[in-house]
């Protein structure tokens, strides 16, 4: 048999209805923490892009020329490098718009405003992920067809911190997409009562 006080701690660290359901403002709660979660990890992976991305240099002699590539020598990996840049500064701005969103009383076209950011840094995330993939897969294997060669045999460290910063920019992509994913639920949700 439970105690009073059993029940009673259990009631102050839980909330739920008397069917046992989460209550509105617990899956409220749960949802904000969820988007503040998912707009953190954003920013960490975008910004720790940025720096790994710029510092990719690897200084190498081919023929006697002396040669050093980098990022900028590429418009994908420029273009990957903006593309961090600005959804890091969007997602820091949005935390500002997620904060409010936490009172029980948010009218949903704030949410549909917030799920529309998302969509477009979603979409920002991942035509910048794709562009940098292409180029880093013709760096890695080449294409000779059109007598590419490919340039990751000579500059191995180079490569490797383009594909490090690819790889945290896909990451940022999967938080963004989880971040569509609650807002379409919490719309539908909306919608439905």
């Amino acid at each position: 048999m439970a105690s009073p006080q059993n029940t009673s701690e259990k009631s102050l660290f839980q909330a739920t209805s008397p069917g046992g359901m989460p209550t509105a403002s617990q899956s409220q709660r749960n949802l904000i923490m969820a988007q503040i979660t998912l707009r953190f990890l954003a920013i960490a992976f975008t910004v720790t892009a940025i720096p790994v991305m710029i510092t990719a240099k690897e200084p190498v002699s081919l023929l006697g020329l002396a040669i050093t590539p980098s990022y900028k020598q590429s418009s994908a990996m420029r273009f990957l490098l903006g593309v961090n840049a600005t959804v890091f500064a969007f997602t820091v701005l949005s935390m500002l718009f997620v904060w409010p969103l936490r009172r029980s009383g948010s009218k949903p076209i704030n949410y549909f405003f917030l799920h529309l950011h998302d969509m477009v840094m979603t979409l920002l995330l991942i035509s910048g992920c794709a562009a940098a993939t292409a180029v880093g897969y013709l760096s890695q294997y080449g294409q000779p067809e059109t007598y590419w060669s490919p340039i990751c045999d000579t500059v191995r460290k180079f490569c490797h911190q383009i594909l490090i910063s690819t790889v945290l920019s896909y990451l940022a992509f999967f938080c963004y997409l989880a971040l569509n994913i609650l807002s379409v639920h919490k719309l539908m949700s909306g919608a439905t009562q």
